[in-house]
């Protein structure tokens, strides 16, 4: 583990940062930190970037649930995801929801957009609500967001992928998924394969899971070129990516999409060029959504347990909330690769 990693590792049983401490880090007043945070225009500017500054770096949330409450243990449990339009979220808070509510705690739920400064705001909104825990996808957030998850001291997990995590995880390996599919594709003889996804800095583990296919292709002494587009998965995107693969590779034989959303796009739209598949190309995806399953010829990609990764987590999460042991803070929920015949 790096150190900078090391340094960010969140401290189990850490106190969490009073008004009083940022007062006193800042050089300042109680009532001025308070009126810094709910009244900035009846403090100078000087002293509330200061304020403001030293809240980031201590990782305080003032507490938004108002008098008697405030003490109380909430049933609130924040679950913040990348996207609300996508089916594969959809299924992981059902998962949350239905372990989550038979034991009595509602979820506030957040959209970040792939965006990782909403994902802070939406935190710090949250944990100000004294929420019991929070669940969020995936293990990467900004700075100013981790230095406040290391100061806050209840349970939280993190989902979608494995790795380095803050406290509990649960999620697949997509390296390892990407080289999968790779490894498939090669097994059926296919030597000129093209990776497509989209908006790869945001949606990261598409871009892990090419790392992993781009791993395979270059062991076998293959190129592992890639087209990335500027609009998140949906039919008409992939649709798109098979049009610029045909383009720029004429010669490609196959197409790894980054999800199954762009893969179906892709299929349907040969089919109106009046391709073959996999005759003229081949196409796999990623996800095992109903869509790629009910399209002729069915798509060949890999199946993640969603759902079931959202019930393992909301029953890792209630057991540290009822303060039974948690015996393995790590899980990893595998995937299956679906050969379908469209590769």
């Amino acid at each position: 583990m790096s150190d900078k990693r090391r340094s960010t590792r969140r401290r189990r049983g850490s106190e969490q940062p009073t008004l009083q401490q940022v007062a006193d880090a800042a050089g300042v007043s109680a009532i001025t930190v308070s009126r810094a945070l709910n009244a900035p225009e009846r403090v100078n500017a000087a002293t509330r970037i200061k304020v403001l500054a030293t809240v980031e770096r201590l990782g305080y949330v003032p507490n938004l649930v108002a008098g008697s409450l405030a003490s109380a243990r909430s049933r609130f449990i924040a679950v913040i995801v990348p996207s609300l339009a996508n089916a594969v979220f959809i299924e992981v808070i059902h998962g949350l929801q239905e372990t989550f509510e038979p034991e009595g705690y509602q979820i506030l739920l957040g959209n970040t957009d792939y965006d990782i400064e909403r994902e802070y705001q939406l935190i710090r909104t949250f944990l100000g609500w004294s929420c019991s825990a929070l669940v969020t996808a995936g293990l990467r957030h900004s700075e100013a967001c981790r230095s406040l998850l290391t100061h806050w001291d209840k349970p939280i997990m993190e989902v979608m992928e494995l790795g380095d995590a803050l406290d509990l995880n649960v999620g697949l390996d997509h390296h390892e998924a990407g080289r999968c599919m790779a490894r498939h594709l090669l097994a059926q003889q296919y030597r000129s394969v093209v990776y497509v996804g989209a908006c790869l800095d945001r949606d990261y583990r598409a871009r892990m899971r090419f790392e992993g296919h781009r791993e395979v292709l270059h062991a076998a002494g293959l190129e592992a070129p890639m087209i990335e587009l500027d609009q998140l998965g949906s039919l008409d995107a992939g649709a798109t990516g098979l049009e610029r693969v045909l383009a720029r590779y004429p010669s490609a034989d196959a197409i790894h999409f980054a999800n199954d959303d762009l893969a179906t796009g892709a299929l349907l739209r040969a089919q109106r060029l009046g391709m073959t598949i996999p005759g003229d190309i081949a196409i796999a995806g990623f996800n095992g959504l109903p869509l790629g399953q009910h399209v002729t010829p069915r798509l060949t990609t890999i199946r993640s347990p969603r759902e079931n990764m959202g019930r393992l987590a909301a029953e890792e999460v209630l057991k540290r909330l009822d303060a039974k042991r948690v015996t393995r803070r790590r899980h990893d929920v595998g995937f299956e690769l679906l050969v379908g015949d469209s590769t």
